[in-house]
């Protein structure tokens, strides 16, 4: 099992959920969040805030996990469904996942995933 962590340029994100949805993956976290760092901003669409005194992006952060086997698909989905080819665009990150584990079923790993991973 593997987490896909994605942040995306925000105004994606929908672009971005619906293309997962046509993938079949229907559980998704999607938070918005501030990317701070020269990697993460568009210079013509970075902001400054008066609280942290920095430039930062709006990005939305899409969390996904998925069976190993359909990590390649999600990853490509969010890629190229969040490209625009300006800085910014953002960043993917996959990682293992030793547990999960169902709370209302108590169905573990594989078996409590079958709901949420691409057919």
């Amino acid at each position: 099992m593997k987490e896909v962590k994605a942040f995306i340029r925000a105004q994606k994100a929908e672009e971005v959920l619906d293309a997962l949805e046509e993938l079949g993956v229907s559980d998704i976290t999607l938070l918005d969040v501030m990317g701070i760092g020269q990697h993460m901003a568009d210079p013509h669409e970075s902001k400054y805030s008066i609280k942290i005194v920095k430039k930062y992006a709006d990005l939305a952060k899409v969390e996904i996990v998925c069976k190993a086997e359909n990590v390649e698909r999600v990853v490509e989905t969010i890629r190229k469904t969040g490209y625009t080819g300006r800085k910014g665009d953002g960043m993917i990150y996959v990682s293992p996942v030793e547990t999960v584990v169902k709370i209302r079923t108590g169905a573990r790993d594989d078996e409590a995933l079958d709901c949420c991973s691409p057919e």
